[in-house]
Parts: C-alpha cells; sequence; structure tokens
C-alpha cells in the first residue's frame, strides 16, 4: 500500500566551485590558484540534496536539465516494483533529459529501509550529480536498534579538475584508461591532506556519550574505499537499504554504489578524531586519501594534530574478505528474508576488461597501440541502442536488440590464469539482452577474470531488485565444491555486490519485478567500455503482476 505522494524539484545547472583540489606536492603558484572550474549540481548543490521519505512512500520528483549536457537520474535501491519507466539509465529505460528539457520521475518505494541513493546515469556526469536518500521506517515504527541522538549523511565522491564529460570522451575516442580522479571528497571536501582545501573540509559535531547514525555512501567513480574513524569502533547495521546483523569493526569496505548505515557512539576524550577514507586498489587508481573531522563539544585544548586513523594498505585484500565475509540478513520476524532455495534460470557470467580494434588503421591509445580498451559479460560487450529499450519492448519495435545474452560464456577457460590466447581478448560488441518468466528464480554466478591482467574488485549493480549474497570466493568457481559455501540462511540483501578481485560472487533472487532493468559493473571506466546487459522480467498473468503503463510524456531521442 503506498501511503502518500510527495513531491520534489531538482535543477540540474551549472556551477563555479573552487578547483584548486591540487595535493601537497604540487608547486606554490598552483598552491595558491584561486580558478573555479563548472560542475553540473542539483539545486546548487555538491553533493545534491538529501532526499527524506519513510517506507512505502511514493515521491514525484520533477527534474529539469539547465546543463550543456544531455542527462538522466537514477534512483539506486528504489526497486519501482512494476514501474521502470523512471528508473533512469540512458537509452535503457529512457532517452535523456536534454539541455532545457525536463522529466518527471514517480518513485515508488516498497520493502527499502535504511540509506539509498540517487545519481545521474547518463555519461561520467554521476561525478558531481548525485545525492542520498534516506528511508526511514513506516510511522509508528522503529529501527531494530536504539534510537539514535543524531544523523550524518556521509557522500565519498571524486573530484577531476578536468571536465569529466570531456575525460571519458577522450578516452573513448582513443582507447586508453580515463584520467584518474585528482582528489576524493567526503560531503564534496577533499580534507586537509590537499592545501587548498584545509580551511573548508567537512567537520561533525559530537556531544560526549552520544551515539550517531553515519549514513555511508560511495559514490566515487572507479574506487572501492576503505573507511574509519580514528579511535572509534563502528557499528554496522544496514546495507544497500536493508538492515544487517549488527557487525562491530573498526573499518568498512565499500565499492561504488554500495551504501552502509553505521553507529558511531562518542565514547573517546574529548577532542578532535579525523575520519578518513582511501582506495583499495583496482588497477587505476585516485591514491590519495581523503579527510573530516569529528570535533566533540566542551572545554578542552584542541590537540596540534588530530588523531589519524591506521587505515588498511591500498592492497590488503584480506581485509576486504574479513569484512565482507560478516555481512549477515538481520533476517528478524520485523524484518524477514525470503532466499530462493530452489532455481529456474542459472548463470554463469563472467566479467572481463578486453580491446576491440581501432576504429580505423591509424594507432590508438590500448595496450598495444592498435586496440581500444574495452570491458564484456560474457564476452558481450554493451551497445548502447539508439532508442531506450524499455521503449522498444513494450513498443514491440524490431531490430533494437537481441535476447540471446547467453548463460553461460561461449568459451570456458582458466579464467583467472596468468596468460592467455590473443583470441579471448576480442568481444562480440551488440545489444544483448538475457529475457526472464515472471517470478523465476534466478542465481548468477559473477566470475572475475584476469583478461588484460586486469582483474580488480567489480561491483556488479541490478537495478529494480534486491538480491541475496550467497557466496564468495577466489579463483575459478567449482560448481561441485564451492556450493557446499553458500548462505541460505541469512544472506545480505543488498543492490551490488563487489567481485572479488580474480573471484566469484553467487546471488539469488526472485525475478518479480516485471520491467526492463539493468546489470553493470558501477566501476564507471567500465560502465562505459561495456560491461553491461539488460535483464527484461516480463509481464505475470494479472494486472497486478504487470507493469505500469507508460507516464504523459516520455523525452524523445
Amino acid at each position: 500500500m503506498i501511503s502518500q505522494n510527495l513531491g520534489g524539484f531538482f535543477q540540474i545547472e551549472e556551477q563555479d566551485l573552487d578547483e584548486g583540489h591540487s595535493d601537497e606536492e604540487e608547486d606554490d603558484e598552483e598552491e595558491n590558484d584561486e580558478s573555479t572550474k563548472k560542475i553540473l549540481t542539483v539545486n546548487g548543490l555538491f553533493p545534491g540534496p538529501v532526499l527524506r521519505v519513510h517506507k512505502g512512500d511514493r515521491v514525484t520528483v520533477n527534474v529539469e536539465n539547465q546543463g550543456r549536457y544531455n542527462v538522466t537520474v537514477h534512483w539506486h535501491g528504489v526497486k519501482q516494483p512494476r514501474n521502470p519507466w523512471s528508473d533512469g539509465p540512458v537509452y535503457v529505460t529512457q532517452c535523456p533529459i536534454k539541455p532545457g528539457a525536463s522529466f518527471s520521475y514517480d518513485l515508488i518505494f516498497s520493502s527499502e529501509e535504511g540509506t539509498i541513493w540517487w545519481h545521474a546515469h547518463s555519461d561520467w556526469s554521476r561525478a558531481t550529480v548525485h545525492g542520498p536518500i534516506i528511508v526511514y521506517p513506516k510511522n509508528g515504527t522503529t529501527y531494530p536498534f536504539s534510537q539514535p541522538d543524531d544523523e550524518f549523511p556521509i557522500v565519498l565522491a571524486s573530484w577531476f579538475k578536468g571536465d569529466v564529460m570531456e575525460i571519458i570522451e577522450t578516452a573513448l575516442a582513443g582507447g586508453g584508461e580515463p584520467n584518474k580522479s585528482d582528489a576524493l571528497t567526503i560531503n564534496g571536501q577533499p580534507g586537509d591532506q590537499y592545501n587548498c582545501s584545509k580551511q573548508g573540509m567537512y567537520k561533525i559535531m559530537f556531544d560526549y556519550g552520544k551515539t550517531y547514525l553515519l549514513r555511508l555512501i560511495n559514490s566515487i567513480m572507479n574506487e572501492e574505499m576503505f573507511f574509519m574513524v580514528a579511535q572509534h569502533n563502528l557499528t554496522v547495521v544496514g546495507a544497500d537499504g536493508a538492515y544487517i546483523k549488527p557487525l562491530e569493526t573498526d573499518f568498512i569496505f565499500i565499492a561504488p554504489g554500495q551504501t552502509m548505515d553505521v553507529l558511531i557512539k562518542a565514547d573517546q576524550s574529548p577532542s578532535h578524531y579525523y575520519m578518513a577514507a582511501r582506495a583499495y586498489a583496482g588497477v587505476v587508481y585516485d591514491n590519495t586519501t581523503t579527510t573530516a573531522i569529528i570535533q566533540y563539544n566542551g572545554n578542552y585544548t584542541p590537540p596540534s594534530t588530530p588523531a589519524f586513523p591506521n587505515l588498511p594498505d591500498y592492497n590488503d585484500t584480506d581485509a576486504t574478505t574479513i569484512f565482507t565475509r560478516q555481512l549477515k540478513a538481520l533476517a528478524s520476524k520485523d524484518h524477514p528474508i525470503d532466499v530462493p532455495k530452489t532455481v529456474d534460470v542459472q548463470m554463469f557470467v563472467t566479467i572481463s576488461v578486453n580491446t576491440v580494434p581501432c576504429d580505423t588503421n591509424s594507432s590508438c591509445n590500448g595496450p598495444d597501440g592498435t586496440s581500444k580498451l574495452a570491458a564484456s559479460l560474457n564476452n558481450i560487450s554493451f551497445v548502447d541502442p539508439e532508442v531506450d529499450l524499455l521503449q522498444a519492448y513494450y513498443r514491440k519495435l524490431e531490430g533494437i536488440y537481441e535476447t540471446n545474452f547467453p548463460n553461460m560464456p561461449a568459451t570456458v577457460f582458466n579464467y583467472t590464469a596468468d596468460e592467455f590466447p590473443d583470441e579471448l581478448l576480442l568481444p562480440e560488441r551488440a545489444t544483448k539482452v538475457k529475457v526472464l518468466k515472471y517470478n523465476s528464480t534466478v542465481e548468477i554466478v559473477f566470475q572475475g577474470t584476469n583478461l588484460l591482467n586486469a582483474s580488480e574488485n567489480h561491483p556488479m549493480h541490478l537495478h529494480g531488485y534486491s538480491f541475496y549474497l550467497i557466496a564468495k570466493g577466489y579463483g575459478n568457481f567449482d560448481n561441485a565444491t564451492d556450493p557446499d559455501l553458500y548462505n541460505l540462511a541469512d544472506p545480505p540483501e543488498v543492490n551490488t555486490v563487489g567481485v572479488p578481485k580474480n573471484g566469484w560472487a553467487v546471488i539469488r533472487f526472485r525475478a518479480d519485478n516485471p520491467g526492463v532493468w539493468f546489470m553493470h559493473c558501477h566501476l564507471e571506466r567500465h560502465a562505459s567500455w561495456g560491461m553491461d546487459t539488460v535483464l527484461i522480467v516480463k509481464n505475470g498473468k494479472t494486472e497486478a503482476t504487470s507493469m505500469l503503463p507508460p507516464p504523459n510524456y516520455l523525452n524523445p531521442c
């Protein structure tokens, strides 16, 4: 039952922001640079406005594009039952909102509770066009933990000195890696590890003895992150809009696309303490550290240097494994889970970085000078169609997409080997989707590969659903022995899973949300290269199990 209809207005426009996010190794001339750069923002904010709702609400958000670029907005973690029309990925569920145009999103909240987020889903505009969604418990109900005294959204993001649209356009044209970000930010500020932002770093005020809820969002473009608060323990109580069994830890590992609800008690001596985040290394990564300050109220002498957390090393894979294996669903009477025990559709999906030939006989910037970087799922590198897939499916347009995305890769090989035959590097470039019957149960094994020695932790995100993460491991998935590791009792219910570097992850869900739903890697460069596909879930037999009709207005392509 939808409880109410709320409203909101998002104006996407260009804003001048300080571009002095330079690191301490740059020369004095650059350090004193007072220049600014234009970025896309929503309502003039970076990060964007917080959307606050209660579980089960219905919200209309009118998005007006006053920027120079086409844009769409995705409501990451909102399942949108029967309503893919407002999901947002460009050329999947809608055509872009062109400069000067607008679109009205109808957001239908259902079982989500906790922290999720919204972000642009067109090109690389999500670098600055993003913000939190806080889904409070239904009126009359409470958290499954003691009410915190206050809460703070903590948004991790990337900062690029250059225009992010030009960065990805240049990279795609040349075929090489896009420029890495120049800084990482907490709530829009890099922190005092960068000379330019010492005065503007983000600060939180604590009262001794109180408990606070940090709503942590990784909106970073291409890096998984470690996050800590100096000398304070953290208790993770939620992930991706669902509750988990309270997990006490001194650090968080969070991939792009993921959110976590974290309790922190102000139980240390009144002083100043750093919160800090830095990357877990991928192939290309921003190796800077972003910081903010927790400052206790009271009378005391501030330290000359606040306590700094001992973050895990950038290559500490053991730390990522230990943390993620401890995440378990709350699975209580008030917050039950329903893990499919049997499976109708089994998919084995390889995740690879590939190469494709240069557009002409001239050289380009791929690994060998004669190719461009690409990416694929089951060796299919996704190609954006000319009209969005949802309209093509709904209106039965022919020639827009193929329905033969494979359940298995065409070639079985040693996915995590050190060397590979050259023919494995070339993917098929196509717009292929997987069609699922309504209410079928689905298991997907995501298998990372080491093609091009480019293995890393891939955060795979599925729109329109949360799924159960029932197992993870390293090496090649073994269908004979690895199912013994499945957790079908209390696996976490998430919408984004980090597939381990040179490893695998297994998810299950019930295909009970009819529509057209994007599935992709949330490392933005991989998504740009084609590490995407689409699941089309067919209608059920009744009106209540079928897609809603389209809105009165759809943006033209």
